[in-house]
């Protein structure tokens, strides 16, 4: 399963980004930058064999640079919120950029999706690597990070993250990649399975109460397969029951993604504020474009007793991993 690279383009301040091009033999691909870590394309297979790209993106690094959203971005340190931007640890207070309202969202004004990784081939492996600096975006610790990029023989692309830091920090790290396996349109008609029987309790900022709410007679309540439909905005957290997270499949492609991880939470957002624009290839995308299925800690765990710890201490190593899988119906 080879993987080429080539110039995708310069950023603002010339840096040059590459594209890494990671094939498939059933001749699925994904094409990941080097520039905030990020998904840009991956084209599976439909129930024809014609190649769908279901992942939203850009074709040039302006439009990245200037786009909102985190479209397919590596998001860190912390995904998700943080409320007031602040937190304690070992009794002292840190102030992080309060880029959502009051709240710090996905690592900051130039959080990990901002920041240009070293790639390297191992293999059949895309690796990213980049150290995040002391103070940067106000964390504590120096922060050395892999982010890895595999097919395996089954359709799976396997991103697995490993971490290591000199202080104690929180670390919250997952993918934003905007599915769509239709390639077009909205998700609406798309159906969703979630493996979660509770979900956390979400104030009209975003930020969780603490409470964990049973999913039953919700419309949060997606144990059972059914559309995502249009009369409902999520972007909330589920609290998972096992590896396997959630199943989306769309009937018009006959393409079902499987996702299966180690993290306890799944923020779904259907893409409810992203502003109408013109994506790759000129296929325009905004509101119920696509869904997000963000494997993570829970948000603003640090601010809420019994949530998953949010914290990597010194000495201890981070590995964490989340597979998607590809397959067909008839």
């Amino acid at each position: 399963m080879p993987i080429t690279s080539q110039l995708f383009g310069h950023t603002r301040r010339g840096a040059p980004v590459t594209a890494y091009r990671m094939h498939h033999p059933n001749g699925a691909c994904a094409v990941v930058l080097d520039y905030g870590g990020t998904v840009q394309s991956l084209c599976v297979p439909d129930r024809s064999g014609r190649l769908v790209d279901v992942v939203l993106g850009y074709d040039t690094v302006e439009e990245y640079e200037a786009g909102d959203g985190y479209v397919g971005a590596t998001i860190g340190r912390f995904a998700n919120r943080i409320g007031g931007g602040a937190f304690f640890l070992n009794g002292q207070a840190f102030q992080l950029a309060q880029n959502d309202g009051e709240n710090h969202l996905h690592g900051g004004q130039y959080g990990f999706d901002k920041q240009l990784w070293q790639g390297q081939v191992r293999g059949d492996t895309l690796v990213l690597s980049r150290t995040s600096p002391h103070g940067e975006e106000g964390y504590p610790g120096t922060l050395e990070l892999q982010v890895s990029f595999t097919w395996t023989q089954d359709c799976v692309l396997r991103i697995a993250y490993e971490a290591e830091t000199d202080q104690d920090t929180p670390l919250n790290l997952t993918n934003h990649s905007y599915f769509n396996l239709a390639g077009t349109g909205t998700v609406s008609g798309h159906t969703l399975q979630i493996s979660a029987e509770r979900c956390t309790e979400t104030r009209p900022d975003g930020l969780p109460t603490g409470r964990l709410l049973e999913v039953e007679g919700t419309p949060f309540d997606f144990r059972q397969e059914k559309p995502i439909g249009e009369t409902f905005a999520y972007d909330h957290n589920f609290v998972l029951c096992g590896r396997s997270a959630a199943r989306l499949y769309c009937p018009e492609t006959g393409i079902v993604l499987t996702v299966e991880t180690d993290q306890p939470g799944m923020q779904v957002y259907t893409s409810n504020m992203l502003s109408q624009q013109m994506g790759k290839g000129g296929v325009p995308f905004g509101v119920r474009s696509a869904v997000c299925l963000e494997t993570q800690l829970f948000p603003d765990g640090m601010h809420h007793y019994g949530f998953p710890n949010p914290f990597l201490r010194a000495g201890q190593t981070l590995h964490t991993a989340t597979c998607y899988r590809f397959s067909q119906t008839p």
